[in-house]
């Protein structure tokens, strides 16, 4: 009887011990973050959001497919509790998916424009755009006159034949681009577009978009496709080398006369089966205040997507003079062309 006891005794122990082990797990203020952002300046927005809030962070970086990937392989045991991604696309791949748990939050919605977020539903929005990159044209500037490239569509026109450099089509972010000019000229006349570009090449695709800017400086091209923020690396390096192929090019805000330059977003999410939905909307909302939003313009050369940010980063500044016309069509959809883009450059041997 006392042994029997004794045992009783030991296994009641035993619960209120992982009792107490849960519940003192469920009272820690932590998010668990899978980030694509791999930007080293990230750090301070971080350790700032921890010690404001009290919420600790543990991340887990990877790229956008990567991040995907693993949440379809963690599945409902996934402990991810916010998502980050950078680019359009694939945050629209992630809510197709089911990656994502709609949420609503008047201070994500009030800040961020409509088409900089997804299309909300009943049961809220998936994803929320945080920063913008603006995709430009950077040309040769003893070369190539700047009327000759201020609009998207003249990247395909006969007169920048042999001029154009790019990465490559099935890039995300020249994804994105293309999605978006699927929505302003209709299908077929994106593929002509896209063909166009094409004959245009003078090499075929290759490397990043910092790549694409150091080509058109050594006068290899004469007219190249980048995100602002590389170019905007580039103008604020110490290195010398770096800041004279800044200063060898011109940069362009396309199609400032028409629909205006096209903008892709990185962006947030909470996770679908996130143990922390609180602290995670908390952290999204960080990201929109004024601190979080001018660290992405001065920290990694982001633009705001809050409306009246004040920027201070000088390379941004001297691009536009800190502001400029974006285009206002849909994120979301832009994501949505993205299969229909892809089988355009396959027909025209856009690699």
């Amino acid at each position: 009887m006392r042994r029997t006891l004794t045992v009783l005794s030991l296994a009641i122990s035993a619960v209120s011990a992982g009792l107490f082990s849960a519940s003192a797990l469920a009272d820690e203020q932590v998010i668990n973050l899978y980030s694509a952002r791999h930007y080293p300046t990230d750090e301070a927005l971080y350790s700032d959001f921890t010690k404001a809030t009290g919420i600790k962070i543990n991340r887990v970086d990877s790229d956008d497919a990567g991040i995907i990937a693993r949440l379809k392989a963690e599945g409902t045991a996934s402990p991810a509790d916010v998502i980050l991604l950078v680019d359009a696309a694939r945050l629209w791949k992630g809510e197709v998916d089911g990656m994502f748990l709609p949420v609503k939050s008047k201070t994500l919605e009030t800040a961020i424009p409509s088409q900089l977020r997804s299309k909300p539903t009943d049961d809220g929005t998936a994803w929320f755009g945080l920063s913008t990159r603006a995709r430009v044209v950077v040309y040769d500037k003893l070369k190539v006159k700047r009327e000759d490239v201020d609009t998207y569509e003249e990247l395909a026109d006969p007169k920048n034949k042999g001029k154009l450099c790019i990465r490559s089509g099935s890039h995300p972010y020249n994804l994105s681009l293309f999605g978006a000019m699927t929505e302003h000229l209709g299908p077929a006349a994106t593929e002509t577009w896209l063909k166009g570009m094409v004959d245009n090449m003078a090499r075929a695709p290759k490397g990043g978009d910092t790549d694409q800017i150091k080509a058109v400086a050594s006068g290899e091209c004469g007219i190249a496709v980048t995100n602002t923020y590389y170019l905007a690396r580039l103008m604020r390096s110490t290195n010398p080398a770096e800041k004279a192929v800044a200063e060898r090019v011109g940069v362009v805000f396309p199609n400032q006369q028409s629909w205006g330059t096209h903008v892709n977003v990185a962006g947030g999410a909470v996770a679908r089966y996130t143990k922390n939905q609180t602290n995670a909307v908390k952290f999204l909302e960080y990201l929109v205040s004024p601190e979080a939003q001018n660290h992405f313009a001065n920290g990694n050369n982001e633009w705001p997507v809050v409306k009246g940010m004040k920027l201070d980063n000088p390379a941004l500044k001297a691009m536009t003079g800190g502001n400029f016309k974006s285009e206002l069509v849909p994120i979301s959809a832009v994501g949505m062309n993205q299969i229909k883009v892809q089988q355009m450059l396959d027909r025209v041997g856009f690699k």
